[in-house]
Parts: structure tokens; sequence; C-alpha cells
């Protein structure tokens, strides 16, 4: 009986050797007590499928944990990274750093590289094409977490994520209470659970103030410099461009900037910027970028934390954890004056 499509477990081994799971356990533990022959039916299964018995009793095998990126282009994956590393060290656990770069080849050479290795565990931060990769590490009994999962990821794996609604909404009260009623939001990929929920907070809050959503302020963007200042040059030529800018990542909102720059517009006095992420360039840019925080190392902390829980064959408590966001407020968001439409200097 082949063992197909869910995660191999003991339970899963001994139903397709048609045995009972202590006889799997005797095999495991080197007892005798077992059949030749049905010793070797269970020790092809356990070869076939590269079953690793993992428990509370038992130390990491390799010491490494596997960290995966789409792309490590973004100061984003640097603050994720130095949690995962901070904890990590600690533990006395090594960090292997990849990045597939979307492409399937790619995928297929780390997997490869990940059999040889032995990893303890995975925390992946890839947002989609990952099914494949989850199938894989189910069947190699690798245990996994997802950080900003897509929404694509199976119910029984853990996931780290932010109150990314709650941070959308906090960003645009903010620009409304300073007087803000023409807002453009910048949209992150639509694909990410994260970007849809920051949407969905922006939304939230023009209509708690009563004010209409207006489709034509909502532009795509992807996350990148390049994609916010492409949205943003096709607000700000708007015959009624916004007051304000609600960019989705601190990337985008600085590539706001410098759309802005380029058209003559200043930010504050003639626009207000508000990104997502307080990225360490935020406090650095010119203005400083008023945005909202997501504490990015301490999600990668957390998921190392319980990747390493896993390992060692330990319960967590939720599979589902979404740390807080806080708005930061800086010198890129001015209250506006209504009679001018102008920021104010106060």
């Amino acid at each position: 009986m082949a063992v197909t499509g869910r995660r191999v477990t003991i339970a899963t081994i001994a139903e397709a050797a048609g045995v009972s799971v202590p006889t799997v356990s005797r095999v495991l533990n080197g007892r005798t007590d077992v059949s030749p022959e049905t010793r070797d039916r269970i020790e092809h299964l356990l070869r076939e499928h590269d079953y690793r018995p993992r428990n509370s009793r038992q130390p990491l095998r390799a010491g490494l944990i596997d960290l995966v990126f789409h792309d490590l282009d973004s100061p984003w994956a640097v603050e994720l990274i130095r949690g995962v590393e901070e904890v990590c060290h600690s533990a006395g656990v090594g960090t292997v750093i990849s990045a597939v770069h979307r492409r399937t080849a790619s995928t297929r050479q780390w997997l490869q590289n990940l059999r040889s290795r032995q990893s303890d565990g995975v925390i992946l931060v890839i947002s989609d094409g990952a099914g494949p990769v989850y199938t894989e590490l189910h069947r190699l009994n690798v245990p996994m977490v997802i950080i900003d999962p897509a929404g694509g990821a199976a119910s029984d794996v853990p996931t780290i994520g932010a109150t990314n609604w709650s941070g959308g909404r906090s960003a645009t009260e903010h620009l409304i209470s300073l007087g803000h009623r023409r807002i453009g939001l910048i949209e992150g990929p639509r694909n990410l659970l994260c970007s849809r929920a920051r949407l969905d907070g922006y939304r939230a809050a023009l209509e708690s103030a009563g004010l209409r959503v207006d489709r034509r302020l909502i532009e795509p963007g992807d996350f990148s410099h390049e994609g916010g200042f492409a949205a943003a040059e096709r607000l700000l030529d708007r015959e009624d461009p916004p007051t304000a800018i609600f960019a989705s990542s601190d990337q985008m909102a600085l590539g706001v900037y410098e759309a802005a720059r380029l058209k003559g517009i200043r930010v504050p006095d003639d626009l207000s910027v508000v990104g997502f992420d307080d990225l360490p360039e935020a406090r650095w840019s010119s203005p400083p970028l008023t945005t909202v925080r997501q504490p990015l190392a301490d999600m990668g902390g957390l998921a190392a934390r319980t990747v390493l829980r896993l390992s060692r064959g330990e319960p967590i408590e939720t599979p589902r954890v979404e740390l807080a966001t806080e708005l930061v407020v800086r010198e890129s968001s001015r209250k506006l004056l209504a009679e001018t439409g102008r920021q104010s200097t106060e």
C-alpha cells in the first residue's frame, strides 16, 4: 500500500505495512521482537518515504533550519533574517538562507539540497507556487512554518503574520484625522493576504468616516520602489489628484517621494505620504516617513522558535499568529488646510 497525499506519520506507515503502530515503533527503536519479513516491509516504507521520527526527547539531527525566500533583494527580507538568525544563534542552530527566484528548477534544486543535509525544519517566505513544496516537506516529515502566507497554505501548517487590516485602517484614519478626503492607495500584490487585508483596512476607515471609496484612487503595486513610483505617477497625473497617498509598503512610499519630486510636488507641504513596514530607511528618508510598523524581526524570531519547537516534537499553542502593527507618525504627513487644499505647517 502506498502512502500518498498526506503527512507521513508512524500511524500511516503502520497502515501501509498492515501492522500496528507499536510494531513500527519497535522497528524504529531497534527491537528484535519483530519477524524479519515484517521488519523488511516496514524498513522499506520508512526508507521510501524518508520518515524521520521526532519526539520531545530527540535532539535536532542536523542543527540546521532552512529559511527560504522568493528573492533576497529587499530590506524587508533582511529584517526577517535578522529575527530568525538571533533566535537560531541563541539555540546553537545554524541557518541556511536560500532564494528560489520563483523558478521551478531552483525550487527542485533547493529541495534536493534539503534532503541531503537533513534540515530540522523550514521557514517559508514564499507566497505562491508553494503547493509542491508543502507536499514534499510533509513527505520528508520536515516541520515547516510560513511567514505571511498568500492564502493557499495547508490548514495544518503554522503561519506567522501581522495585523495588516488594522494597520491599513490606522494609516487611513491618520490621514482622515488630518483633514484629507482624497486619499490614494497603492496596493501590494493582489495574491497576498497581507495586501488584501491592508486594502480592506483602507476601505473600512473611509466607510467608517462616511467617505466614498473611489476606485480611481486605488492603484496596483508590487512592494517595490519602481512599483510605487509608477503608481504615484498615475495618481498624481489625475485632474483631481489625491492630497495624500497610503502606500502599502515603505519601498513603494519612497517611490512616491521620487514621483512627487519630479513633478515639483513637495512632501508633506503638497502631499502627505504614509508607508507600511517601518524599515530602517523609513526613519532616514527625507522627510522621515510616517508608516505602519510591522514587527518583521519579531515575526522572524517567532517563526524560528515555532519551527524549533516542532522539530523537537513539542506542541505549539496556535497554528496562526498575527503580531500587532503600530502607526509611527513622522514628518511625511501633515494637516490639510481645507480652504486651500495645501498642507498646514502646524
